[in-house]
């Protein structure tokens, strides 16, 4: 019997390839996509378990490169709720780690702490250690919203520091940072203006370049890398109100698309020459909203001192107005002026959409560019996933919405029995199988396909915000307190 398991570990370790990798959130390019061949229909805490590793805090998902897992978390410390804010927290003391594993065998191989210097504001959905790592194969790069960038080689020694922010983001931070070629790149969206586009040397860690982006508010999202036949490299930004590309090695904008979701927390996917985008948040479903007045009109109205801006008091005549003015003051100095205006005049104009969107041209293409939008069932955390031909998104709900990503029809639609929940992981597939990861830890598979179908529904008995990895015959997927490494047993 000793001899029976020992080879069958040793068959489950050989199984592991390191030719395949895992770099980022999302793996290659944001993709959602693994090279696999034998990936478990069936698992959870005590069934097709390879390994499993208690971690930190943290909603960080599992980047992966050859035998090194590498993730981030938040020790100690203690949560408090924000005075007057039902859903808004910060996690007070506790320290900041990176993480990485063994992927044979889920063991620490090393942990950094960086330095905490301030505490943000987050979501109760949120954590202070959310974005994931980034890694060219040789060094890892990790960002933190209480500090910023720092890299690492592979083995834990610290390359360079860079702090970053603070940042006016009421949800706390989610963008995470990618790299390609020389340079790691980090989208950092706020409110109240300041929102930039930021390239970092991977060597150095001084800054390269930096976009401004005036046009955005807060984001959460992650860029991917278009490769032209021709031409140089963008990086695809499906930000606040527009869809954007700048040119990966100097900053410089190159297109845009607008009309795109107001508070956008999702992963392009580029497939050929067309880039899939999707995006939604509360009121972007209503296309009957009223055009609200340029700022010009509001303060012929309003401003009864004329200095160009207006409080609660000069717009209490209008009750909605007044109602309003505060949650649209972005920087909370008790004025309304007239980029916070014009940001909630975009926002009104916005809509959820799933956008397929082609290539080319300069400036502003949507007349020209945009191939197909699809307004209704669009999620609002999750990004949508290409696989195998058939587009998907799972909403909220535990909405499952197969697309043909050549028309934008859709070819099925149905809830996912069992886990009829939120969902944050986005969806991830290999093998003919897609997985979907629900907020209460229900992981379900289905069978890849325009008539797909439910193979199993997997109770993992915890939270689970993380989206999780497939590298060779492995799905690498984090719940709250624990990373698991998951495979078919029988296949062995």
């Amino acid at each position: 019997m000793i001899l029976m398991a020992r080879f069958w570990v040793i068959a489950i370790l050989s199984a592991i390839s390191f030719g395949a990798d895992w770099p980022q959130f999302r793996g290659l390019n944001g993709s959602g996509v693994g090279d696999a061949r034998h990936l478990p229909a069936e698992f959870g805490p005590d069934k097709n378990v390879v390994w499993k590793t208690a971690l930190p805090l943290g909603y960080s998902s599992p980047v992966i490169s050859g035998n090194r897992i590498f993730l981030t978390g938040i020790e100690g410390g203690a949560i408090a709720q924000v005075e007057g804010e039902k859903d808004k927290w910060v996690h007070k003391g506790g320290r900041l780690y990176t993480i990485a594993l063994d992927r044979l065998t889920g063991r620490t191989v090393w942990k950094q702490e960086v330095p905490r210097d301030r505490v943000s504001q987050l979501q109760t959905n949120n954590s202070a250690a959310t974005p994931s790592a980034a890694t060219d194969g040789e060094n890892v790069f990790v960002y933190f919203q209480d500090f910023g960038l720092v890299g690492y080689t592979r083995n834990g020694k610290e390359r360079w520091r860079l702090p970053v922010g603070p940042f006016n983001n009421m949800n706390g931070a989610g963008s995470s940072p990618i790299v390609f070629r020389d340079l790691v790149y980090l989208v950092c969206d706020q409110d109240s203006g300041g929102s930039y586009l930021l390239a970092v040397d991977k060597n150095t860690g001084k800054e390269r370049w930096r976009a401004r982006r005036p046009e955005a508010t807060r984001s959460y999202i992650t860029p991917a890398v278009f490769q032209p036949a021709r031409g140089e490299p963008e990086l695809i930004l499906p930000g606040p109100y527009n869809v954007t590309a700048y040119y990966a090695a100097t900053g410089e904008k190159a297109w845009w698309v607008t009309g795109f979701c107001w508070h956008p927390k999702t992963v392009p996917v580029i497939d050929g020459d067309t880039i899939y985008v999707a995006a939604a948040e509360s009121g972007g479903d209503n296309e009957n909203r009223p055009k609200q007045p340029n700022f010009g009109e509001l303060l012929s109205a309003h401003d009864a001192n004329h200095d160009g801006k207006l409080t609660v008091a000069e717009v209490e005549g209008d009750r909605k107005l007044q109602s309003l003015l505060p949650k649209i003051d972005l920087d909370t100095n008790g004025f309304l002026e007239e980029q916070e205006w014009d940001f909630y005049r975009a926002r009104m104009a916005s809509q959820n959409s799933l956008m397929a969107i082609r290539h080319g041209g300069t400036g502003d293409v949507t007349a020209t560019n945009v191939l197909w939008r699809l307004t209704k069932f669009v999620p609002r955390c999750t990004s949508p996933l290409l696989y195998e031909g058939v587009l998907y998104m799972i909403r909220e709900g535990g909405i499952l919405t197969a697309v043909d990503p050549k028309t934008g029809k859709i070819l099925k639609q149905g809830r996912l029995t069992g886990a009829l929940d939120d969902y944050y992981a986005s969806p991830v597939a290999g093998d003919g199988k897609v997985y979907l990861l629900s907020q209460q830890g229900k992981a379900t598979v289905i069978k890849a396909g325009a008539d797909w179908e439910i193979l199993s529904v997997n109770d993992l008995d915890d939270i689970t915000y993380s989206t999780p990895a497939i590298v060779g015959d492995n799905i690498y997927l984090r719940t709250k307190n624990t990373l698991y490494c998951f495979t078919d047993k029988s296949s062995r």
